[in-house]
């Protein structure tokens, strides 16, 4: 599919993240601290409350479009959602009238970005083989880096909603139990490796009530976010043992805050890899279930310019959004509207590609060197790190805009 030309001449730029082809879903203020749902397109956010609210622009008989996310809109499902998208491409296409839409349309720098959904429950999967081969290999050795559970199943735990925020929102670095070495017994410290996690958000927007196919799964997906799941290394060495993260997850989560549309993404659909082991007949899938996006994160010091230290792509997971949802339901687990699912670190093979600090580092062993002369195995405070995520199309570029954090001292 080729650049969807727009009446809005920034959004034509084929090299802008936000095209016709794109429409992503936020929610945004201006001055007043009314919180609206909007869509980018160009350099401008078209307010679609206030669409909604004037009559021009309608999902539903009664007002779906609130101050506080898309969800109402998300559970009418996906018949709701390919018309409205239909019905929104016409209105901003080449050729429409473009001065009817002008007192809708706000720069974005003159907006502020707030979560663009309520988060029901939030999921995190350990599910890139390069990244569990890493650290299985740092704690286990080489022979022993997969579990043995691995190649069959995603591996997952359940983390927390109410710490999910969305970018731009400073991160202060976590207390808790940590054990070194040399220690006898646990004390009670900020985390000294604080690290993070290049990771892609797939948001649920139908509900379920008991196990579903892989092929539903899908369709149950409404959009995709950049995800950042900042995760305290010390804590978690010390507390993940029997039963997996808790404090050392629970900090924050971090997402940008545009939701891209599984629509948006159907021309980027990839294969997930060869298997090494024949999964159960519940996890296969029908067809392509990943997506071509290339992702990257920079590290800017306090007061100094950042480095870009990894670029990896979403195609390197071993299982799909899609297989980790259907896995989710597989027990009977009921799934809501606003479930929000972490990928799991996405790593490469290569080591620019590795999705976290722990593995760039190798494990704080392997210092990563910055553009500016300074070093990091772990974050320090003051590190801002912002996570972007593009996929690249005929003569048009998908965009996820960012998801950034400041590291703050611990309190």
């Amino acid at each position: 599919m080729p650049l969807l030309r727009s009446c809005i001449p920034s959004a034509n730029d084929p090299d802008g993240p936000f095209p016709l082809n794109n429409l992503p879903y936020g929610v945004f203020s201006t001055e007043d601290g009314a919180r609206r749902c909007g869509t980018a397109i160009g350099d401008s956010i078209l307010d679609l409350t206030a669409l909604e609210a004037a009559g021009l622009l309608t999902a539903a008989a009664q007002p779906v479009l609130g101050d506080d996310g898309w969800n109402d809109f998300m559970a009418l499902g996906p018949d709701v959602w390919d018309g409205y998208r239909a019905k929104l491409q016409a209105m901003l296409a080449e050729g429409a009238d473009a001065d009817r839409l002008s007192p809708y349309l706000v720069p974005m720098p003159l907006t502020r970005m707030h979560m663009p959904f309520r988060v029901s429950e939030y999921t995190d999967f350990y599910a890139s083989r390069h990244h569990a081969e890493n650290v299985g290999t740092m704690f286990r050795g080489k022979e022993n880096a997969l579990p043995p559970n691995w190649l069959s199943i995603p591996i997952g735990y359940n983390g927390r909603a109410s710490s999910v925020v969305v970018s731009g929102t400073p991160v202060r670095r976590p207390r808790g139990q940590v054990k070194g070495p040399e220690d006898d017994l646990p004390r009670f410290a900020p985390s000294a490796r604080f690290d993070i996690e290049l990771e892609m958000g797939a948001i649920v927007g139908i509900p379920s009530d008991g196990p579903v196919s892989v092929a539903d799964a899908d369709r149950m997906i409404f959009g995709y976010v950049l995800l950042n799941d900042w995760s305290a290394r010390d804590i978690q060495a010390w507390e993940y043992q029997p039963l997996g993260p808790f404090q050392s997850k629970a900090t924050a989560t971090t997402i940008s805050p545009w939701i891209v549309t599984r629509a948006a993404l159907e021309p980027f659909r990839a294969p997930t890899p060869p298997r090494l082991r024949p999964l159960l007949p519940y996890l296969q899938e029908p067809g392509p279930m990943l997506y071509n996006v290339d992702l990257a994160v920079t590290l800017a010091p306090e007061g100094h310019d950042a480095t870009t230290i990894i670029r990896t792509n979403y195609r390197e997971m071993y299982y799909s959004a899609a297989q980790q949802l259907a896995h989710h339901t597989s027990c009977g687990c009921p799934m809501r509207t606003g479930d929000l699912l972490g990928s799991g670190t996405i790593s490469g093979p290569e080591k620019g590609s590795r999705g976290s600090l722990l593995e760039l580092s190798w494990g704080g062993t392997e210092p990563v060197q910055l553009d500016g002369g300074q070093t990091r195995t772990f974050l320090q405070d003051g590190d801002t790190l912002t996570l972007s995520g593009r996929a690249v199309g005929d003569g048009y570029v998908v965009g996820f805009g960012t998801c950034t954090g400041q590291v703050l001292p611990a309190e």
